[in-house]
């Protein structure tokens, strides 16, 4: 299963009430087949503008981010899901990107100048 990151906006509510949703959101993500593997609060911060959902506008927001895996098939009906969600403002879900290898790279090797400079002379 690919790995996801649900970036995830709630309206400023009480401590409560923002577990009750972030509580749904983990729940409609286990009930589809997600696999959760973190989820982190970003605080409570003022938008970068006014957003309307729901009929309301919004100038603040909280910030979690969400760590998953699941099958692909399952994205859509979750941003679905998070769109008909009165306490959610922004859902956003990205691949997360994992390195190909383990290589490390030697980054920029020093050109060997003398050689060069006496191949030159020959």
């Amino acid at each position: 299963m690919p790995r996801y990151e649900l970036a995830l906006i709630l309206k400023t509510m009480q401590r409560t009430e923002t577990a009750s949703a972030i509580r749904r959101t983990v729940e409609a993500l286990l009930e589809r087949g997600a696999v959760v593997r973190n989820l982190e609060s970003l605080g409570e911060r003022t938008l970068p503008y006014k957003m309307s959902k729901h009929n309301q506008r919004h100038s603040t927001g909280g910030y979690f981010l969400l760590d998953f895996d699941a099958p692909p098939t399952i994205i859509p009906t979750m941003l679905d899901h998070l769109g008909r969600d009165i306490d959610v403002i922004r859902p956003t879900i990205l691949k997360h990107c994992t390195p190909e290898t383990d290589e490390n790279c030697p980054g920029l090797l020093q050109p060997d100048y003398e050689a060069k400079f006496q191949s030159k002379r020959k």
